[in-house]
């Protein structure tokens, strides 16, 4: 399993291009991808802000997803708009959600490059003590 919140700043102006780029990767996202469990944006309280959740059954569908053609025709849309981008990994608390833990996956063995590369830019950071509390 593998939840990510993603933490979005906008640049001011952009975010009708940014809500029109996320509505388009939310369908194309839930219309197509394997192991996609949670893809949702939001708007944050603070102007030019958004987050994001993403959960997938494992890192390989993460991974996937970063490197779908759908993803991949929208990086540069997005890269216009975005003035920063954090990428948090968070663990679901059993009993508390319904997603199951966050797991790291090693996809080194990979023979698709892109998925390498993206699996190393994107390693799951899983905190050591949330061990402590599953």
């Amino acid at each position: 399993m593998a939840t990510i919140l993603a933490h979005i700043t906008v640049k001011p102006g952009a975010e009708a291009r940014f809500e029109e780029i996320s509505r388009d990767l939310y369908r194309a996202s839930h219309a197509g991808e394997q192991g996609l469990l949670r893809y949702e944006y939001w708007r944050g309280s603070e102007p030019s802000t958004y987050y994001t959740l993403l959960a997938f059954t494992d890192f390989a569908a993460f991974i996937a997803h970063q490197t779908s053609e759908h993803h991949e025709a929208a990086s540069p849309q997005l890269g216009s708009v975005l003035a920063g981008l954090r990428l948090e990994w968070v663990d679901p608390m059993q009993g508390a959600s319904p997603l199951p833990s966050t797991e790291a996956q090693d996809l080194s063995g990979s023979t698709d490059e892109l998925t390498r590369a993206y699996a190393k830019r994107f390693a799951a950071q899983v905190a050591p003590w949330w061990a402590e509390h599953r």
